[in-house]
């Protein structure tokens, strides 16, 4: 993420469907490092991969702190294909990693928690603004252009929206 800010208004530059995936993870118990440590330097690991390799269809993600207990990371994808082929892509980091979660849960017991979930958003069903900001999650993920390119309102960004 830039920390250059963008002077006014300003909206995500992508107009297509994407994939907003949220994943994270949950220290249950501190003192349990065996439990969670590799969990939590796995995905520094899988963003790298998927960072160094566009063609996976990561666009980008934000990294979010929500307590001394919780961490998680929004993710933006291209698409649900691109997002299940890396889920289950046997040479990638993400399944020796998944499976060493899987064997450390079993034996830990609940020492730490995981949890994603996984929104399909077609074109027009979502919108942004970020007003003098960095560019910032989707933002940062695929540009930014002036509001006014996309609409002045919400509304009209909204325009494909169904209710």
């Amino acid at each position: 993420m830039s920390a250059k800010v963008l002077p006014g208004r300003n909206t995500a530059a992508i107009e297509s469907g994407l994939v907003v995936f949220h994943i994270g993870l949950r220290i249950n118990r501190f003192r349990a490092l065996r439990s969670w440590v590799p969990a939590f330097r796995s995905m520094p690991k899988m963003l790298r991969e998927l960072s160094e390799e566009k063609s996976r269809g990561l666009l980008g993600y934000q990294l979010l702190f929500a307590g001394p207990r919780d961490f998680y990371v929004t993710q933006y994808w291209a698409d649900k294909e691109s997002l299940l082929a890396y889920a289950h892509q046997q040479d990638a980091v993400h399944r020796p990693a998944w499976a060493a979660f899987n064997r450390r849960a079993r034996d830990g017991k609940g020492n730490v928690g995981i949890w994603h979930e996984t929104f399909i958003v077609s074109a027009g069903s979502y919108e942004s603004v970020y007003v003098d900001m960095p560019e910032y999650g989707l933002g940062a993920a695929t540009g930014v252009v002036p509001v006014g390119r996309r609409g002045d309102t919400a509304a009209q960004r909204l325009k494909g929206a169904k209710d």
